[in-house]
């Protein structure tokens, strides 16, 4: 049975009708460097050491092929979910390779052709995966001008290269391009210096704005995700779920399902699904099966779950312990405590999780949506028992991800069922089922205790995080007495969250910076100074301070004490290694409790921005997307059941919501590239907070700040 005839290029279509005929082997050996031009083999790479097949792998010709026209394939283990690491990472490897970016075509997330990464998540791609792909590149490069100064008699001190033709700068017309080199001969060449990658100050590409490579396909429709393929003979599956975390199947009926034409029921222990050719059959009859189940429920739900978590028996741990915090009390002229409650959040992703299953005489191959095809295939072969060799999972375009599509039991599941059935199988779980399985953000409580002295300095840092997870807890202010203390689940005691949970975007910052610069804000109102002069008075960090600075230029920023009745909000943070701040300006309606934020301003220290345009995107969307999580987004629930399973209940941002945004991106091409998918998100339940004190000198500490919370906090001014 044939794979899917996929038409587009990159993560949509892995394997061109072209295949893939040659490809550069390059491989570190001692102090030098061979390079082979030979026929492309896939089990080049499932034959490495088990340890380099679950690490990124040293072997350079896992990063690149140079076909005999010139053009290049990249290949990567990351993903394309959205971000736009198909055109960041074709920029920095057309770059260092000295090529046209047009030349350079991407291959994605494929376990058989790509090199092993553990995941696309935490905002990495350029700033982990980028340097290794852009040394081997240089390495490439290297090897080719060597070679060429051999072919043509000219000394490599007197070679360069441009557009991926290397030539004799005295006589340029003494040249010969990389494909010519690389056009099916094997070619080993040793280099004894391991070269330098190229300098930032002469890049061409890299810094550039550049279009998405991807834009074309996704605006006219061409873009392939895993719901789009087709098998022959492929059946849609719809399995029984349960109907709470909480319940185990007693027992089924599956007589009603069985008599609907051309369904298909399969059975493996509590493992129970329908198969049809057709999508809307497994639909009607999945809901025909009766089933018993039995309960066990925890105690919990969305309104006792904060009380829960801190009272549970938790495990503790002192993160940080800077100073002494009976010193800081006392060197404080005032002391402040807040308590700050934040709920579950799904991913929400407009795409749900999706795979496409086919065994093959005994190969099986997974197409699946998920930030991790490793992680997928290891899941395979440890649940299904297949030899690592055997399953190759392939990853298309993702329709959006924000950590929800690391876990991967759509993938399990359809795999499972080609098993049984010796059949293409295709599960795309309903939006009912992604919400009901969705890993959710973990619900927290943060404790803050703080104090400053009367030259308005904070003296006093005591943090602590309930069961949210610690990203972005830093202190980050200049403060000489800072503790963190984590609670955390102990193994011993019931479990808190009845249900999965796992990263969003910027996974705990979101929690963190809302409680830090919230209560950063409650000082700065109680001292009687504008709040980002107080930031700023109590900032070292000077890429911190450079941000807040760029943020209130770009705003237009006029310093005022809080409350000022105009509905401004400030706040800064990191994430991904990137330093970004915020300004908001909002309107609350105090008959409504509506919230609209107006404008937004932020500024971003990433290091050096591969793609800008890129960068600016990704900005866009954090505030956006963030304005869910701070204004409308909470999952509600009563024990193992999700009560919030679709956009009726869970609100995301509308068309309606979105502010002007400007952005300043710093300019750091002297320093590393850094993370930008997440940064710009981490503020905003901080800015919506701080901006609805300033219009109306009311506090919230819970998210999301609904109309209705609105209305509660104006009625305690």
């Amino acid at each position: 049975m044939k794979n899917p005839d996929l038409s587009n290029p990159s993560p949509a279509n892995p394997l061109e009708k072209s295949g893939l005929k040659r490809r550069s082997f390059i491989k570190l050996l001692g102090g030098g460097i061979f390079i082979f031009f030979q026929p492309w083999n896939p089990a080049d790479l499932l034959s490495l050491p088990a340890d380099q097949r679950r690490s990124l792998t040293k072997e350079y010709n896992a990063f690149l092929q140079i076909a005999e026209d010139g053009t290049i394939k990249c290949f990567t283990g990351k993903i394309e979910m959205g971000q736009g690491i198909i055109t960041s990472l074709a920029m920095m490897m057309a770059e260092e390779l000295n090529v046209p970016y047009e030349r350079i075509s991407m291959v994605m997330g494929d376990t058989d052709l790509c090199p092993y990464d553990a995941g696309t998540w935490g905002s990495q791609s350029v700033q982990t995966f980028g340097p290794a792909m852009m040394a081997a590149a240089a390495e490439a490069r290297a090897v080719l001008t060597d070679l060429a100064s051999a072919r043509l008699g000219v000394p490599v001190t007197e070679m360069d290269v441009k557009d991926g033709v290397v030539f004799d700068t005295k006589n340029p017309a003494k040249k010969i391009s990389y494909g010519q080199l690389a056009k099916g001969k094997k070619i080993e060449k040793r280099v004894d210096v391991t070269p330098k990658l190229e300098d930032y100050t002469k890049f061409t590409i890299v810094g550039k704005p550049m279009m998405r490579k991807d834009s074309r396909l996704k605006v006219t429709g061409e873009a392939k995700y895993a719901g789009d393929l087709r098998l022959p003979g492929m059946v849609y599956a719809r399995i029984l779920r349960p109907q709470s975390h909480g319940a185990k199947l007693k027992s089924a009926d599956v007589s009603g399902a069985e008599k609907i034409p051309g369904i298909q029921v399969v059975r493996d222990g509590d493992f129970i699904a329908v198969l049809s050719e057709d999508r809307d059959t497994v639909d009607q009859a999945v809901v025909r099966i009766k089933a018993e189940y039995t309960f066990d429920e925890l105690p919990v739900n969305d309104t006792n779950l904060y009380d829960r978590m801190v009272g549970a028996n938790s495990r503790v741990e002192v993160a940080e312990s800077l100073g002494d915090m009976e010193a800081g009390a006392k060197a404080s002229d005032k002391i402040f405590e807040s308590e700050f409650h934040d709920p579950y959040l799904a991913h929400a992703a407009i795409e749900t999780h999706t795979a496409l299953a086919n065994l093959e005489g005994d190969k099986m191959t997974v197409w699946a949506s998920t930030q991790s095809p490793f992680g997928l295939q290891d899941s395979i072969v440890r649940e299904l028992g297949f030899p690592v060799n055997k399953v190759r999972v392939i990853t298309p375009f993702v329709g959006g991800g924000f950590g929800g599509k690391a876990p991967h039991q759509q993938g399990v599941e359809a795999a499972r069922l080609a098993k049984l059935v010796k059949k293409p199988v295709m599960v795309v779980w309903s939006r009912e089922e992604e919400f009901f399985y969705d890993t959710f953000r973990p619900a927290a409580v943060v404790r803050v205790r703080s104090g400053i002295d009367k030259a308005r300095m904070i003296k006093l840092w005591d943090y602590r995080l309930f069961y949210g997870g610690s990203r972005g807890s830093d202190a980050i202010y200049d403060v000489p007495n800072v503790k963190r203390t984590f609670f955390e689940q102990n193994m011993d005691s019931a479990p808190i969250h009845p249900f999965g949970t796992g990263a969003w975007r910027a996974p705990s910052n979101n929690t963190n910076t809302w409680a830090r610069e919230t209560q950063i804000d409650i000082m700065a109102s109680a001292a009687g100074i504008d709040p980002l002069e107080f930031r700023l008075k109590n900032l070292k960090d000077e890429r911190m301070i450079a941000c807040l600075k760029a943020a209130a230029d770009k705003f237009g920023y006029v310093p005022a004490k809080s409350p000022g009745g105009r509905g401004i909000g400030v706040a800064c943070g990191t994430d991904a290694g990137s330093w970004v701040a915020l300004i908001a300006e909002l309107r609350v309606d105090k008959s409504t409790g509506h919230v609209q934020v107006i404008r937004v301003a932020c500024a971003q220290d990433m290091g050096l921005s591969v793609n800008p345009q890129g960068s600016l995107l990704q900005i866009e969307g954090c505030i956006i997307m963030s304005l869910g999580y701070a204004l409308g987004e909470e999952v509600m629930f009563e024990g193992g059941n999700v009560r919030t399973r679709g956009f009726d209940s869970y609100l995301i941002p509308h068309f309606s919501w979105v502010p002007k945004i400007d952005a300043v991106i710093l300019d750091r091409k002297d320093k590393p590239p850094k993370g930008g998918g997440e940064p710009a998100i981490i503020t905003m339940g901080a800015l919506v907070s701080n901006g609805i004190f300033d219009a109306t000198g009311a506090r919230l500490f819970r998210m999301p700040m609904t109309p209705e919370r609105v209305l509660e906090a104006l009625k305690m001014v």
